[in-house]
């Protein structure tokens, strides 16, 4: 008898997780709304004949797929286990092999990884040693093993793993087995931060799909694309083909596929802060629910909407109804997930404005962690304990809370599941404080950070279903954490520990930002860098803003300026929106002293700084927007008496100043109207000007492409890459680009285009100028993706505007910044300096609004 290929379709179709949830440190199993599922087809060539299977074995085969899609992990375990003996006293080798591959995706799910690497070994063993095996067979055993690979963080080996998988489908004929694995390549590929392959693999998918007639796999594809392009932060084409296939969908009469695509429109929408479309997607999406899993799904969006938007009135109304549904449903995977992201949600509310009685979701939790026990899912049993502690706690019960967090810290280190970890400890960190246990709550915080270095790479994709967003549950535990240390009179060890975590603080930023882990080399200390420079890291508090101050061979000094947090942005937006030449001068600097007195003055008054020194200025939230240079002392100018420049940490890569080689440039530019951006008239003389001085190859106009800078770039052994044109850094990633000719160039794209000089023969480039960007379009974190860029795409140093300048002072800056670079003794940062302090120097162009917008990020030498 021939291996039967029903049974495989019945569940090869659970086995590919999508790769949104694969790199992620939760996974709510096997998310069928992330990928396409590969299933085999009942005609595939069979090549490989077999013993009788008996019809318990098949019937098992079919229970273990029935709890496993149930999300009863263990049970299938147990299942699978006993069906794969059973197989193999037979002699039934392929179905052994298939039944061990299910087994290892079952051990997966448990986080059991040596169990999984296993199975899925000795499955490969059965094949490996068999004459002949089915295309299909060989494409589910390598998708499994992809699929571990990835997890255990070898996204490069999964990659060629499901190459391999590929090929395997393309031979059975099984189109959605190929469009699936081309995908979690592609998610892989994102991942190792290859952005403009894994986009190009997608690209390539939506035009097969567009090119093929409408059907339920059109639709199944264009739903993963979807999802897939929105985690690569193009919410744009997200939207496009998520509607296409509701369009195909709702033509079709694919009910099943409806309520799956709605919610990730209603996501899409969500990300954009677009709330009253995300509701509209979700509401709908609980209407034409046809499982009830995509029901409470929808239901769980819409609570977590009303709670984002204040609206306590459908809080009040909806939450009972969800509560209801919980209790009732039988418990798994799903159910109890979904009962976290529930507990989490309400959580966020006042006790106020709470809807359900604090003593029936302790009631709720209470059964939901028996239930995890009963189902062996012990990140389950984690999250629910964290929720739990947390919610006693608020309610009067500090002790109880302190234990039931404990608990929940003790079972993820069991399992090493550090974003449990990192929650549980801080919720410790935070109620230890609160009771006054100081040493303790350090202790704790100090574990939470921990565990959130360790989780760098997986930050930006915690699963959306337990609510594990950045600015909620990550940047508090850094300031929290920093908060502590400082306060009272700190001594040395304490300030050295809070430095580390304000870095670390950027850095995590960055990732978030970048949605990926955007630089792994080590801290240097400021004494291996510049002995003449000096670095101020500034963060804002609650009630306070901290500074600490680094200067070569000196103990760190630390001093503070007791200004609530509120009050510190106002004076900041002020001041912002004071920059501009129609403004009242007086008042901006009055402004511009009163942030020079918080950040600045009291090194000065102690003596700490030396004058001509350069400040590097690591700084924190609405900090970033400001112009250091334009810091007023009452008298002049920051920049009048110091080299300025802005780092997200020591965390550069090896120094080496401009002036101990020959510059090599590539100059770019766009002067004229394109695109629906204005001309920049300047921008010609600009190019022409700086070319000619650095011996530079020139790319004006038309002559601006990716592909011609990317040529340019490594032909020319260029170490200066200098773009002037239309730019933006926005807070949202997808927002971020730079014009070409021929379009718009995304951030992680010209990353990706320097990337592959840094990693050529030769080496990083030294300075990256972005003339006429625009940085002062977003938040406070517009700012950090310029200097993410940087550091991404491994350009020792950028120079860019904070804000759009006139075209001429911009042309008559940059001029100057290159006749002064690569002399004897000037740092990139004097360079700049200099240019600014020219047009500072010409009366016309006295105000700030005019040279302070340039900063230099990254490496000053």
């Amino acid at each position: 008898m021939l291996i039967n290929p029903v049974l495989i379709k019945k569940i090869v179709r659970y086995s590919l997780l999508g790769l949104i949830g694969l790199c992620l440190a939760l996974s709510l199993g096997i998310d069928r709304s992330h990928a396409i599922s590969p299933k085999a087809t009942a005609d595939s060539p069979a090549t490989i004949a077999v013993a009788s299977t008996a019809t318990s074995n098949n019937s098992n085969l079919d229970r273990g797929r029935n709890l496993y899609d149930a999300g009863q992990f263990a049970e299938a375990v147990q299942v699978w286990q006993i069906t794969a003996q059973s197989y193999a006293s037979q002699g039934d080798r392929p179905n052994q092999a298939l039944t061990l591959s299910y087994l290892s995706l079952a051990y997966q799910q448990l986080n059991q990884w040596n169990a999984a690497q296993n199975s899925i070994d000795e499955s490969l063993a059965i094949l490996n040693g068999a004459k002949a095996v089915d295309a299909i067979l060989w494409a589910q055993v390598l998708n499994t093993k992809a699929i571990l690979q990835q997890q255990i963080g070898q996204s490069q080996t999964a990659v060629d793993t499901w190459k391999q998988a590929q090929g395997y489908y393309q031979q059975a004929g099984d189109l959605q087995g190929v469009l699936g694995t081309q995908i979690n390549q592609a998610q892989a590929l994102q991942s190792l931060g290859f952005y403009r392959r894994s986009r190009q693999i997608l690209d390539d998918i939506n035009q097969q799909l567009e090119k093929s007639d409408d059907s339920l796999l059109k639709v199944s594809g264009l739903r993963s694309v979807g999802n897939a392009l929105r985690v690569l932060g193009d919410n744009e084409a997200s939207y496009k083909s998520l509607s296409w296939g509701l369009a195909i969908a709702k033509n079709l009469n694919a009910i099943n596929e409806l309520s799956p695509i709605l919610i990730g429109l209603g996501n899409n929408a969500a990300d954009t802060r677009n709330f009253d479309v995300a509701l509209q997607h979700f509401i709908e999406a609980e209407k034409v629910a046809t499982k009830a899993s995509d029901r409470i799904e929808s239901k769980l969006n819409q609570l977590q909407v009303y709670v984002n938007m204040g609206q306590t009135q459908a809080i009040a109304t909806l939450a009972p109804n969800i509560q209801q549904e919980l209790s009732e449903i039988p418990p798994s995977r799903a159910s109890l997930y979904a009962i976290v992201n529930f507990a989490s949600n309400l959580s966020k509310l006042p006790p106020q404005e709470q809807p359900i009685p604090a003593s029936t979701i302790i009631q709720l939790l209470d059964k939901s962690v028996q239930s995890a026990r009963k189902v062996n899912d012990p990140q389950a049993e984690a999250y629910l304990l964290s929720q739990w502690g947390q919610l006693v706690a608020n309610n009067g019960q500090p002790n109880e809370g302190i234990r039931l967090l404990q608990q929940s810290m003790q079972l993820s280190q069991s399992i090493q599941s550090k974003n449990i970890l990192s929650q549980s400890a801080w919720k410790l960190g935070r109620l230890l404080h609160q009771q006054g246990q100081k040493q303790a709550a350090i202790a704790a915080y100090g574990e939470a950070v921990d565990a959130l270095q360790n989780l760098r790479s997986d930050l930006v994709g915690i699963n959306q279903e337990v609510q594990f967003s950045f600015r909620e549950s990550i940047e508090p535990v850094y300031r929290e954490f920093v908060s502590l240390l400082i306060d009272e009179n700190p001594d040395q060890s304490a300030l050295v520990k809070a430095r580390e975590l304000i870095e670390a603080l950027q850095l995590a930023e960055l990732d978030n930002f970048f949605r990926e882990s955007c630089l792994n080399s080590q801290p240097l200390q400021i004494d291996q860098i510049d002995t003449k420079a000096a670095v101020v890291y500034a963060i804002m508090l609650p009630n306070r803003i901290a500074v600490i101050l680094s200067t070569a061979g000196q103990p760190l000094t630390y001093y503070s300026s007791p200004v609530p947090r509120g009050e510190a942005e106002q004076t900041i937006r002020s001041y912002l929106g004071s920059i501009h030449p129609a403004s009242d001068n007086k008042g901006q600097k009055l402004l511009s002293q009163k942030i020079y007195n918080w950040l600045i003055r009291p090194a000065v008054d102690s003596q700490a700084l030396k004058e001509k020194q350069t400040l590097v200025f690591v700084l924190d939230g609405l900090l970033r927007k400001i112009p250091m240079a334009a810091l007023y002392d009452g008298k002049q100018y920051l920049i009048e008496n110091y080299a300025v420049a802005l780092s997200p940490g020591l965390k550069l890569l090896e120094t080496q100043s401009l002036e101990q080689k020959q510059i090599r440039s590539v100059v770019a530019g766009i002067s004229t109207a394109r695109n629906g951006f204005n001309p920049l008239p300047a921008v010609e003389t600009e190019v022409v000007a700086i070319s000619q001085a650095t011996s530079g190859n020139k790319l004006l106009n038309q002559e601006f492409t990716p592909s011609a800078l990317s040529k340019s770039i490594e032909s020319k052994m260029a170490n200066v890459v200098h773009l002037a044109t239309h730019g933006q850094f926005s807070s949202k990633q997808e927002d971020t680009f730079l014009l070409t000719w021929d379009g718009r160039l995304n951030i992680r794209e010209l990353s990706e285009l320097l990337q592959k000089r840094e990693t050529g023969q030769s080496g990083a480039i030294d300075l990256l100028v972005l003339s006429a960007c625009d940085t002062a379009a977003g938040d406070d974190r517009a700012v950090l993706g310029l200097a993410g860029l940087a550091l991404k795409s491994g350009a020792r140093s950028t120079i860019a505007t904070l804000w759009p300048v006139k075209d001429n002072v911009a042309s008559r800056l940059m001029v100057k910044l290159y006749q002064d670079l690569g002399k004897p003794h000037v740092s990139k940062a004097e360079a700049l300096r200099q240019a600014q302090i020219s047009i500072l120097s010409d009366k016309n162009f006295t105000d700030p609004f005019f040279w302070s917008s340039f900063v230099l990020v990254g490496n000053w030498l």
